[in-house]
Protein backbone atom coordinates (compact mmCIF):
# COMPACT_ATOMS: atom_id res chain seq x y z
CA UNK A 1 0.00 0.00 0.00
CA UNK A 2 1.92 3.37 -1.39
CA UNK A 3 -1.10 5.94 -1.02
CA UNK A 4 1.15 7.90 1.24
CA UNK A 5 4.47 7.39 -0.38
CA UNK A 6 6.63 10.04 -0.03
CA UNK A 7 4.41 12.42 1.90
CA UNK A 8 5.63 13.98 5.21
CA UNK A 9 3.22 12.59 8.11
CA UNK A 10 3.29 13.84 11.87
CA UNK A 11 1.55 11.81 14.67
CA UNK A 12 1.20 13.37 18.14
CA UNK A 13 0.92 10.64 20.85
CA UNK A 14 2.78 8.53 18.85
CA UNK A 15 4.68 6.16 21.70
CA UNK A 16 0.95 3.66 22.01
CA UNK A 17 -2.10 3.03 21.59
CA UNK A 18 -3.96 4.66 18.69
CA UNK A 19 -1.01 6.95 18.40
CA UNK A 20 1.69 4.39 17.38
CA UNK A 21 -0.84 2.81 15.27
CA UNK A 22 -2.06 5.37 12.86
CA UNK A 23 2.15 6.51 12.31
CA UNK A 24 2.79 2.42 12.04
CA UNK A 25 0.19 2.50 9.20
CA UNK A 26 1.41 5.43 7.88
CA UNK A 27 4.80 4.44 7.62
CA UNK A 28 3.37 1.25 5.87
CA UNK A 29 1.71 3.20 3.31
CA UNK A 30 4.88 5.14 2.21
CA UNK A 31 4.70 8.30 4.65
CA UNK A 32 8.17 9.50 6.43
CA UNK A 33 6.68 9.52 9.75
CA UNK A 34 7.51 12.08 12.76
CA UNK A 35 6.87 10.66 16.12
CA UNK A 36 5.70 12.75 19.11
CA UNK A 37 5.36 11.71 22.61
CA UNK A 38 7.10 12.31 25.89
CA UNK A 39 8.66 8.96 26.64
CA UNK A 40 11.99 8.19 24.06
CA UNK A 41 11.66 4.44 24.95
CA UNK A 42 8.24 4.41 24.11
CA UNK A 43 9.12 6.09 20.46
CA UNK A 44 12.04 4.03 19.90
CA UNK A 45 9.92 0.72 20.59
CA UNK A 46 7.57 2.36 17.93
CA UNK A 47 10.25 3.56 15.60
CA UNK A 48 12.24 -0.17 15.66
CA UNK A 49 8.64 -1.75 14.48
CA UNK A 50 8.46 0.70 11.78
CA UNK A 51 12.02 0.10 10.51
CA UNK A 52 11.21 -3.77 10.75
CA UNK A 53 8.36 -3.04 8.46
CA UNK A 54 10.20 -1.03 6.15
CA UNK A 55 9.30 2.45 7.24
CA UNK A 56 10.83 5.72 7.99
CA UNK A 57 10.56 7.60 10.85
CA UNK A 58 11.99 10.52 12.68
CA UNK A 59 11.73 11.07 16.53
CA UNK A 60 10.68 14.03 18.65
CA UNK A 61 10.53 13.33 22.24
CA UNK A 62 8.17 16.05 23.57
CA UNK A 63 5.66 17.28 26.05
CA UNK A 64 3.12 18.47 24.82
CA UNK A 65 1.17 19.97 27.83
CA UNK A 66 4.86 22.46 27.70
CA UNK A 67 3.11 24.76 25.07
CA UNK A 68 6.47 26.35 23.71
CA UNK A 69 7.38 23.10 22.90
CA UNK A 70 4.43 23.59 20.58
CA UNK A 71 5.12 26.32 19.16
CA UNK A 72 8.58 25.57 18.19
CA UNK A 73 7.35 22.63 16.30
CA UNK A 74 6.33 24.73 12.80
CA UNK A 75 9.35 26.12 12.29
CA UNK A 76 11.53 22.75 13.22
CA UNK A 77 9.71 20.87 10.61
CA UNK A 78 10.07 23.72 8.10
CA UNK A 79 14.02 23.25 8.80
CA UNK A 80 13.94 20.05 8.93
CA UNK A 81 11.41 18.86 6.24
CA UNK A 82 10.48 21.91 4.17
CA UNK A 83 7.10 20.62 4.08
CA UNK A 84 4.27 18.93 6.50
CA UNK A 85 1.53 17.14 4.32
CA UNK A 86 -0.23 15.14 7.36
CA UNK A 87 -0.65 16.16 11.30
CA UNK A 88 -2.80 13.66 13.72
CA UNK A 89 -3.51 15.09 16.74
CA UNK A 90 -3.84 12.35 19.29
CA UNK A 91 -2.45 13.11 22.33
CA UNK A 92 -4.51 13.54 25.25
CA UNK A 93 -5.13 12.86 28.59
CA UNK A 94 -8.33 11.23 31.06
CA UNK A 95 -8.23 13.43 33.90
CA UNK A 96 -9.63 12.99 37.52
CA UNK A 97 -13.24 11.30 37.09
CA UNK A 98 -15.36 13.25 39.65
CA UNK A 99 -18.57 15.37 40.36
CA UNK A 100 -17.43 18.87 38.60
CA UNK A 101 -18.21 20.82 42.41
CA UNK A 102 -14.87 18.31 43.34
CA UNK A 103 -12.98 18.78 40.47
CA UNK A 104 -9.74 20.45 41.44
CA UNK A 105 -9.18 23.24 39.43
CA UNK A 106 -5.33 22.04 38.80
CA UNK A 107 -6.80 18.91 37.87
CA UNK A 108 -9.06 20.66 34.89
CA UNK A 109 -6.35 22.66 33.57
CA UNK A 110 -4.31 19.98 33.00
CA UNK A 111 -6.91 18.52 30.99
CA UNK A 112 -7.72 21.40 28.96
CA UNK A 113 -4.19 22.11 28.39
CA UNK A 114 -3.05 18.94 26.56
CA UNK A 115 -6.53 18.09 24.97
CA UNK A 116 -7.91 21.71 23.53
CA UNK A 117 -5.15 24.70 24.15
CA UNK A 118 -1.72 22.04 22.99
CA UNK A 119 -3.82 21.49 19.66
CA UNK A 120 -4.89 24.78 19.35
CA UNK A 121 -1.40 25.66 19.56
CA UNK A 122 -0.55 22.93 17.40
CA UNK A 123 -3.00 23.75 14.64
CA UNK A 124 -1.88 27.64 14.87
CA UNK A 125 2.00 26.31 14.24
CA UNK A 126 1.87 23.95 11.20
CA UNK A 127 -0.91 25.95 9.47
CA UNK A 128 1.44 27.36 7.00
CA UNK A 129 3.07 23.97 6.26
CA UNK A 130 -0.30 23.08 5.89
CA UNK A 131 -1.59 24.97 3.48
CA UNK A 132 1.70 24.88 1.35
CA UNK A 133 1.34 21.11 1.08
CA UNK A 134 -0.73 20.06 -2.18
CA UNK A 135 -3.08 18.14 -0.13
CA UNK A 136 -2.67 18.98 3.30
CA UNK A 137 -4.47 17.26 6.26
CA UNK A 138 -5.44 17.71 9.43
CA UNK A 139 -6.67 14.83 11.80
CA UNK A 140 -7.63 14.98 15.26
CA UNK A 141 -8.78 12.41 17.55
CA UNK A 142 -12.23 12.93 19.59
CA UNK A 143 -14.65 11.03 21.02
CA UNK A 144 -18.51 10.06 21.43
CA UNK A 145 -18.00 11.55 24.97
CA UNK A 146 -17.83 15.14 23.11
CA UNK A 147 -21.34 14.73 22.66
CA UNK A 148 -22.44 12.90 25.31
CA UNK A 149 -22.98 14.79 29.20
CA UNK A 150 -21.59 11.54 31.25
CA UNK A 151 -21.69 12.16 34.86
CA UNK A 152 -18.13 12.55 36.63
CA UNK A 153 -16.76 12.79 33.38
CA UNK A 154 -16.61 16.59 32.90
CA UNK A 155 -13.32 17.58 31.84
CA UNK A 156 -12.93 15.20 29.52
CA UNK A 157 -16.10 15.42 27.89
CA UNK A 158 -15.97 19.46 27.65
CA UNK A 159 -12.30 18.93 26.74
CA UNK A 160 -13.24 16.88 23.54
CA UNK A 161 -16.37 19.09 23.02
CA UNK A 162 -14.17 21.98 22.59
CA UNK A 163 -12.22 20.39 20.39
CA UNK A 164 -14.59 19.53 17.86
CA UNK A 165 -15.68 23.03 17.81
CA UNK A 166 -12.81 24.40 17.67
CA UNK A 167 -11.52 21.86 14.51
CA UNK A 168 -14.73 22.50 12.46
CA UNK A 169 -14.22 26.07 13.14
CA UNK A 170 -10.60 25.30 11.71
CA UNK A 171 -12.27 23.75 8.47
CA UNK A 172 -14.54 26.78 7.83
CA UNK A 173 -12.07 28.82 7.51
CA UNK A 174 -9.74 26.39 5.12
CA UNK A 175 -12.85 25.78 2.64
CA UNK A 176 -11.27 27.64 0.28
CA UNK A 177 -7.66 25.33 0.64
CA UNK A 178 -6.57 22.32 0.03
CA UNK A 179 -6.25 21.39 3.13
CA UNK A 180 -8.94 19.30 5.07
CA UNK A 181 -9.44 18.99 8.83
CA UNK A 182 -10.96 16.41 10.32
CA UNK A 183 -11.91 14.17 13.58
CA UNK A 184 -12.28 10.46 14.55
CA UNK A 185 -14.60 9.11 16.87
CA UNK A 186 -12.91 5.82 17.49
CA UNK A 187 -15.74 4.38 19.67
CA UNK A 188 -14.53 2.35 22.92
CA UNK A 189 -10.38 0.97 21.85
CA UNK A 190 -8.71 -1.01 24.20
CA UNK A 191 -5.64 2.10 25.38
CA UNK A 192 -4.14 3.15 28.51
CA UNK A 193 -6.94 6.02 28.96
CA UNK A 194 -9.53 3.10 28.78
CA UNK A 195 -7.92 0.87 31.49
CA UNK A 196 -7.02 3.88 33.68
CA UNK A 197 -11.28 4.78 33.53
CA UNK A 198 -11.94 1.10 34.15
CA UNK A 199 -9.18 -0.01 36.60
CA UNK A 200 -11.26 -3.28 36.68
CA UNK A 201 -11.49 -3.56 33.37
CA UNK A 202 -14.29 -2.59 30.59
CA UNK A 203 -16.84 -5.17 29.99
CA UNK A 204 -17.99 -4.41 27.27
CA UNK A 205 -16.90 -4.91 23.37
CA UNK A 206 -13.92 -2.72 22.46
CA UNK A 207 -11.71 -2.51 19.20
CA UNK A 208 -8.05 -2.45 18.96
CA UNK A 209 -5.99 0.71 17.98
CA UNK A 210 -5.17 -1.59 15.09
CA UNK A 211 -8.73 -1.09 14.09
CA UNK A 212 -9.18 2.05 13.85
CA UNK A 213 -5.89 2.96 11.91
CA UNK A 214 -7.57 2.47 8.60
CA UNK A 215 -10.10 5.65 9.24
CA UNK A 216 -7.13 7.29 10.21
CA UNK A 217 -5.36 6.41 6.70
CA UNK A 218 -8.58 7.14 4.57
CA UNK A 219 -8.19 11.19 6.06
CA UNK A 220 -4.86 11.05 5.00
CA UNK A 221 -5.36 10.20 1.56
CA UNK A 222 -4.82 13.61 -0.73
CA UNK A 223 -7.85 12.22 -2.45
CA UNK A 224 -9.84 12.54 0.42
CA UNK A 225 -12.85 15.71 0.08
CA UNK A 226 -14.33 15.27 3.47
CA UNK A 227 -13.67 18.23 5.40
CA UNK A 228 -15.08 19.64 9.29
CA UNK A 229 -16.40 16.51 9.38
CA UNK A 230 -16.20 13.86 13.23
CA UNK A 231 -15.93 10.63 11.05
CA UNK A 232 -17.18 7.27 13.14
CA UNK A 233 -15.51 4.28 13.13
CA UNK A 234 -18.93 2.89 13.27
CA UNK A 235 -19.61 4.38 9.65
CA UNK A 236 -16.03 3.24 8.20
CA UNK A 237 -15.58 1.65 5.38
CA UNK A 238 -17.18 4.45 3.39
CA UNK A 239 -17.29 5.13 -0.70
Amino acid sequence: MTALKGRIALVTGASRGIGAAVAQAYAAAGAHVVLIARTSGALEAVDDKIKIAGGSATLMPMDMAKLDNVDRLGPALAERFGRLDVAVGNAAMLGTLTPLPHARAADWDKVMNLNVTANFRLIRTLDPLLRASDAGRLIFTSSGLGQLPLAYWGAYCTSKAALEMMVKVYAAETEKTNLRANLVDPGLVDTAMLREAFPGGYQGQTRKPEDVAPLFLHLADPGCARHGEVVKISDFPVS
